[in-house]
């Protein structure tokens, strides 16, 4: 895949994010991406673009509550969601 293919998929991701429909998503996810899209790889873009996809109920009560959604890929991008905004302890 070439640089400007996945320059443009995380430009896509990033507007995805922060662009979900209700201020608390746009934060939770926008922030995230805002801070990590440009050091993710193809294989972790792929993963965060999965991840967009989900409902925003589901990445809400994942990110807020500690939930599983039941792919590992995913619930790793989510403990690191999570850890990013503070949500669980980092030791």
């Amino acid at each position: 895949m070439s640089g400007t293919d996945l320059g443009m998929r995380r430009r896509r991701a990033l507007w995805r994010a922060t662009h979900r429909g209700s201020k608390e998503m746009d934060f939770l996810l926008g922030r995230f991406a805002e801070q990590t899209l440009d050091r993710m790889n193809a294989v972790e873009i792929a993963v965060f673009e999965r991840l967009i996809d989900v409902a925003d109920p589901a990445i809400e009560s994942c990110v807020l509550e500690g939930y599983s959604l039941g792919e590992r890929d995913l619930d790793e991008l989510i403990d690191r969601l999570r850890r990013f905004h503070g949500l669980t302890p980092t030791g």
